[in-house]
């Protein structure tokens, strides 16, 4: 039987199928917790608990793409072993996961006999637990407490805050910080190496600006950068992301720190008919200026504050070129004798 058949693909006209390939993301999802990047100490805890075997209820909260939901089935694995498929439940937000799923779905898996290695409990996995029903939250607390002898919780949520405080209280709450920019650098470079990608030290440098601490977002923009241009430099990374460009961004600031109006207005608005909306524009302009070591501390703090305000009116609803303009004036403004302004 030929390979094209095994695969389920009839090599077309007989030249033989191309191979199918995993988006990088999953080919390069770690598989136990030594492989997970960041947050170590939090990681060193749940090693410590798949050596021991004595898996508490668990709340992990933190970021997208950070490796929550990863180190939970790295855990499963490591605690499971070859009983993982039958051992754990895993619901995603996608599911349906109301009062009635679990009364029966999880209900009726917690009380199924399943053959576990010794001293070990069944698993179920609640993703995205910040999206579930305060009522099905009410429901799921009973259910841990009845049958935790045999099953174990761990939940991965966003925000901690809004899963209920009964859960809370029941649970060992486990927090991920953003990941750190080397830690995204080297996982880059790893890849890198194995997918005989070719990058300069800008492309790196882009992917890691526009992913800010999101592991799953560099990983994709690597893989379409290097689809796309088979290049990574910092232009193609900012073409296939689509954002405003930092070092357009950079002269503004630049020209605000000066007081040129004109200058920092001329590059707004070639920003503006490249057709980037408003948010984007002052979230990037933030984000530069956050980095930004030509500017004194002091500044910084005065322009962020500026810039801050800005953006919760351009939240509200007033998305306009002239807020903008608005935004670039008053950043003019600090740097300008106040004498100027007196009538």
């Amino acid at each position: 039987m030929s390979t094209s058949t095994i695969k389920g693909k009839a090599p077309a006209n007989g030249a033989a199928a191309a191979p199918y390939e995993l988006p990088w993301v999953e080919k390069y999802r770690p598989q136990n917790l030594d492989d997970v990047v960041g947050n170590v100490d939090t990681i060193e805890r749940l090693k410590v608990i798949a050596k021991d075997g004595n898996c508490p209820h668990i709340i992990i909260s933190g970021l997208p793409g950070i490796g929550k939901t990863t180190s939970i089935h790295c855990l499963a694995h490591q605690l499971l072993g070859d009983a993982y498929k039958e051992g754990v439940l895993e619901l995603n937000a996608s599911d349906e996961r109301g009062i009635d799923v679990v009364r029966n779905k999880i209900k009726a898996f917690a009380q199924k006999k399943v053959t576990l290695p010794p001293a070990r409990h069944k698993i179920v996995i609640l993703d995205e637990a910040d999206s579930m029903t305060p009522g099905a939250q009410q429901a799921l607390r009973r259910t841990m407490e009845i049958f935790s002898n045999t099953t174990r919780f761990c939940l991965a949520c966003n925000m901690s805050n809004k899963i209920i405080e009964p859960i809370q209280s029941r649970c060992a709450i486990l927090r991920y910080a953003k990941l750190r920019d080397t830690e995204i650098l080297k996982r880059l470079l790893e890849i890198c190496e194995m997918e005989k990608v070719e990058y300069n030290d800008d492309g790196l440098t882009a992917l890691i600006f526009t992913c800010e601490g999101d592991m799953r977002q560099a990983i994709n923009n690597l893989q379409s950068t290097h689809s796309g241009f088979g290049f990574v430099s910092g232009e193609n990374v900012f073409k296939v992301c689509d954002q405003p460009h930092p070092v357009i961004v950079q002269s503004i600031i630049r020209a605000c720190l000066k007081g040129d109006i004109d200058g920092a207005m001329g590059k707004l608005n070639e920003l503006w008919e490249q057709g980037y909306s408003a948010v984007d524009i002052v979230v990037t302009v933030f984000r530069v200026v956050k980095t930004f070591d030509e500017l004194p501390e002091y500044t910084k703090l005065e322009y962020i504050k500026e810039i801050g305000f800005t953006h919760m009116r351009i939240l509200e609803g007033v998305g306009t070129i002239i807020q903008l303009g608005g935004l670039v004036a008053r950043l003019c403004k600090l740097n300008m004798k106040p004498e100027l302004f007196r009538v």
